[in-house]
Formats: C-alpha cells, structure tokens, sequence
C-alpha cells in the first residue's frame, strides 16, 4: 500500500483523488505512519500515533470535503512549533515540555482539514542555516545524503522532498525558511513579519521570526496562506494585510532588479553561476525588465543579524533556560548566544539607527524594480565540511537571506534548475511587505515555464495549475486610448501616480473613434455605438494606478471626455476614457484607423518615445 500511495505530490492531486474515491484520509495516514518509521534522514523528531492520525482522519472524513478546504492534507510541523499532544524540543531535549493548545497557525490549519503528521527536525532554537545543529542527528539533503538539507527548517523540508507530507511549517528568521527550500528543489515562502501569527512558536528573534511554509508549487503555498494568514491578538507582532498594489507577479510587465556582478557570491560554485544567469533569461521571457542594482545595503543589513545587537534578541529568547541548563545547548549555538552578553543598551539602540540607515537606502530600488531576484544560496556543502568549519560556512549561506526580515521584506524561494551533481539550486523573489501575493503569482509562472519535477519525488509539475484568487490589490484599472497612451503627451499623467501599464488590447468591436477638434487634434472621443450602428474595434491600452490617485486624475478629465464603462475585446468591462455623443457631431471619424495612435501616423505628427 506504501509504495502505491506515497510519495505524495502536490495539494490538488491529492485532493483529486480524495474526489474520486481512490483514496481515503485513514489509508493515507496509515500508509505516511508506516513510511515515516524508518528515517535515516533525521527529519522527524517526534511523530503522533497511529491512533491519534487515524482519529484525525475519521473528523475529517465526517464532516466532508465541502466543508474543509484542506481536507485530509497531511503536514509536518518544525518543532519549535506547538502541537497540542508532542512535545515541543527546539531540539534540545532538556527545554522540551508538552503545550496543551497547538500554536495559532497550526489549529487554523487543523480547522480547515489539514492533517498533522509530526514535529520535524532543526538547528537547536533555530540558530544555523544548515542542518547540523540537532542532537536528534543531522538532516540529510533528500536528493545527496552526504550533503546539507540546509536549516534551521531542516527536516520540514525534507519531509516534503520526500514526498511524506504535501506541505510543511518552518520558522524564517535569517533564511531558516529558504535555504532548505532550495537545497531541496521545493517552494519556500517567507511571509510579511505578522501576516502568520508566531503565537505558540519558540521565538528565536521574536521581533524578526516568522512562520514559512514548504510546498511544492506556489500555488499551494498560496493556499495554504489563504487559510494560515489572518491577525492574532496573542501575538504582540501580528499585523493587518494590506493591499499589496499593483500585481506584478500577473503582470505581462514588470521589473526586477539583481546584485551587481560584483556583489553576486558563489563561492566558487560555478554551476549554480550558470544557473542563475540562466534564470535572468527566463524571467526576461516571462516579460522581465531586468536591472542592475547596488546590493550593498542590503549586505550591510544582513551583517547587523549576528554582528550587531539581534544577537541579544537569541539570548533574551530563552534567557532563563540558557543561565540554568546552558551546559545541554550544543556548539556553536551555546557560543552564538552567549556571545550576547557582551551587548549593551546602547548597543542595541545603535544597531537601530544603523539599520534605519541601510533601509533608507535599500528601499530606494523600489522605485525603480518590482521585485528583487537573487540567488537562495550561492552553494551548498557536505555535512562533514560544515562540521569542520560550522561558523564560516553557514555564514556564506546566510549571504542572501540575512538582511530579508530586518528589512520588513517578504520573500519566496523558488526552484530553478540542477547542477551537474544532481543537487538543487534555488533562486529568491524579494518585494516589500504586503506583496506576498504578486511574489506568489510570480513564482508560480516560474515554476510553470521551468516543469520541474516536484522535490525529490520524481512526480511532474502539472501545468496551469490552480492558484486561488488573490485579496483586493488597493488598485483601479483603466482604459486609455488617446494623448495618455504610452509615449504620447499625457501619459506623464498616469506615470507620475505610480500607474502601471497592464496589456495593449482592443475594444469590443462596437465602438467609434473621433478626431475633436484642435490644430494639430489632440484628443480623440470614443463613442460606443448603438445595436443598429457599425462598430469597430479600437486600439486601447489598460493602466493600473492606485485608488487613492483616481480622483485627482479623473479631476483633470476636461469635457466633453469623462469616465465610463468600456467593454474589451475579451469580454471584460473597465472604467476608462468616453466622449459624450453631441461632441462628435460634424467632427472627424477616424475609427477606420484602429486607433488613436495609427491616426497621428497617418498625418506624421510625432509620437513622443516611452
């Protein structure tokens, strides 16, 4: 029965066969207890009985598939992650107690029907990027045993490499929900700070830590966090979503920036080099505008995690225990922390300024790029080369990922390619907070141009796969058709409101097109015209721009022209540009050019370039 249920692959096909009959919740944890048994990778710490899996099994399959939008979804859960049941480790035995509720993400996930499976291995108190930092073993990379699984999410990513659970919980606060991620060829998504309450989460750095999810598709992560997101009063830094803005990530245009050559770091990877110049290209083909930007902020950023002050905020974390059970914390995380008590006050508060002072000036190439894209890691490294040289080297894994929370950005890890060795590599997708969203729909077109086989489990990406719909964008998008199109006078006007340009189309073919008056014309008037009447169709723009700048824009509309409903050629209505009828009386009928711009050509007046 194993064999022919596991490995598991994405939510959907699973939820597929629950659909059709071919399997039920109980067969499919009977079948993961029996699998998760033998585990030579150290990914499992602790896991429920069978009795307790088959009991959530048997609620799930009576209250039905309409009811539970992750029904019977098994899960892993890293253990400095509370579930009711299983003892919480951190992966020191001598901290571990037994919480009495599950944390907060974890019951809203049970709620919905999701199954949890176990707690997961990681670097004790989530202190380490690579995997090794565990008295219950060090987790072995799913594809290469001999290899990092990287960390501190170690086994939670390779429980769902594995193809044992479909999804995973991790904790990210340097990288911890990235870097397995792409050692593992799985999705690795970093959430805003607050968006998933940590409540019921052992804090590493509890003003930084967030809850990540491994997946294998984007798609299902951003399932996953339809039902995971939301505020927590128990958490002091839960936040409010906000409206993300314009949707880059769906965008047929869009921006992206990535580190200097200078400033990329492999470490004398060079297959991982070739890898990421080849995701340049395919981000460029996905309709990518790509830029150099400068990386050192962000470097300078991410130095202040463990040389600056945060340190202080691992000590604080679990002060009580370190000053009385000190001695049951291993090397190098007992010397990490420790190093804290060196800090001061004005340490901390000068670690502050220094930070504010990085942001200012990382948080400049907003201006310019949507998204940020860089490497997950440069490299990866055996176990026992991480042994010999634990401090140095997790540090150079920590290269891209360190400055992301201390910056307020949220992130994705995405696959993107094998080197010749057969290991994964992995790139990131980076935006400001609240963007998650746009970062989601990004990664899921990468995904779905690359058709990379999902994890370690040999199953293929299937293609258009679903991804849900995302939460209001706080945008309005709108049709323009004359003196506002790109290149053309007037398109200052929506440029300098942050407005986006979304796809050059055409109207429903029912329209006409007038010259109003003016030497040279300046303005055309779209008239949509009535069932008896000749119509065609007319070459439009759509641009998205903030709803907060729609009155200010529209106040600048002089009559006859106003704001409307405009039909497109695909079915779909928007507000843009419509003339009033009686201002096209014995004016010019230039509908048989197409279109506002086709006209200027015609009479050679000059189209200002983009």
């Amino acid at each position: 029965m194993t064999k022919k249920l596991l490995p598991l692959g994405d939510i959907a096909s699973l939820l597929q066969c629950y659909a059709n009959g071919r399997l039920s919740p109980t067969q499919l944890v009977e079948a993961i207890h029996i699998e998760i048994q033998s585990d030579p990778d150290h990914a499992w710490i602790s896991t429920l009985s069978l009795e307790s899996l088959r009991g959530y099994a048997r609620t799930v399959e009576t209250k039905g598939m309409a009811a539970l939008p992750l029904y019977g979804i098994p899960f892993a859960i890293k253990d400095n992650i509370d579930l009711a049941e299983l003892s919480t480790t951190a992966a020191c035995p001598a901290f571990a107690y037994t919480p009495s509720h599950s944390a907060t993400v974890v019951q809203r996930l049970i709620n919905a029907g999701a199954i949890p499976i176990g707690k997961t291995n990681l670097d004790q108190f989530a202190t380490g990027l690579n995997g090794t930092r565990s008295p219950y073993g060090a987790c072995r990379n799913a594809f290469n045993p001999t290899y990092i699984s990287g960390g501190s999410s170690s086994g939670s990513a390779v429980a769902v490499a594995k193809g044992q659970v479909c999804f995973s919980l991790g904790t990210d606060t340097a990288g911890s929900g990235r870097v397995p991620a792409a050692f593992n060829n799985l999705v690795g998504y970093k959430p805003t700070r607050g968006w998933i309450s940590t409540h019921g989460v052992v804090p590493a750095c509890r003003s930084l830590d967030t809850v990540s999810i491994f997946a294998f598709t984007a798609a299902d992560v951003a399932r996953i966090l339809a039902i995971s997101a939301g505020y927590d009063a128990a958490d002091i830094y839960s936040r409010e979503r906000k409206k993300h803005g314009f949707n880059f990530g769906a965008a047929p245009h869009f921006r992206f920036g990535f580190p200097r050559k200078q400033q990329l770091k492999f470490f004398d990877n060079h297959h991982n080099e070739q890898l990421f110049n080849k995701i340049i290209t395919r981000m460029q083909a996905l309709g990518g505008e790509a830029a150099e930007i400068d990386f050192e902020p962000f470097l300078e950023a991410a130095k202040l995690l463990y040389e600056g002050p945060w340190v202080a905020e691992r000590y604080a974390a679990i002060q009580s225990f370190f000053e009385s059970h000190g001695d049951q914390i291993i090397a190098p995380v007992r010397e990490i922390i420790a190093s804290a008590k060196q800090r001061s006050a004005a340490d901390a508060f000068n670690g502050i300024y220094q930070l504010r002072h990085f942001k200012q000036h990382a948080d400049q190439i907003w201006a310019s790029v949507d998204c940020l894209l860089t490497p997950t890691a440069g490299t990866i490294y055996p176990i026992q080369a991480i042994l010999q040289d634990p401090i140095r080297l997790n540090a150079n894994l920590g290269y891209y990922t360190n400055f992301m929370n201390l910056l307020d950005y949220a992130a994705v890890a995405v696959p993107a390619g094998f080197q010749t060795n057969g290991l994964p590599f992995g790139i990131t997708l980076a935006a400001p907070a609240h963007q998650d969203e746009p970062l989601l729909h990004l990664a899921n077109r990468l995904q779905q141009v690359q058709s990379l086989p999902l994890g370690a489990t040999g199953i293929t990406l299937l293609q258009d796969t679903y991804f849900p719909a995302t939460s209001q964008s706080g945008q309005v998008r709108i049709v323009v058709c004359g003196a506002h199109l790109s290149g053309l006078p007037l398109n200052e006007q929506l440029t300098s409101r942050r407005g986006r340009l979304v796809t050059s189309t055409t109207t429903s073919s029912d329209y006409r097109l007038y010259a109003l008056p003016g030497n040279p014309p300046q303005r055309p008037g779209l008239v949509r015209v009535n069932k008896n009447e000749q119509g065609v169709a007319i070459e439009v723009e759509v641009w998205e721009l903030p709803v907060r700048e729609l009155g200010d824009f529209v106040a600048n509309i002089p009559a006859p022209l106003g704001i409307g409903t405009i039909m497109l050629a695909n079915g779909e209505a928007l507000l843009g540009f419509i003339c009033e009828r009686y201002a096209v009386e014995n004016t010019i009928d230039i509908s048989q050019f197409g279109g506002w711009r086709n006209y200027l050509q015609q009479l050679n007046i000059t189209i200002i370039k983009p």
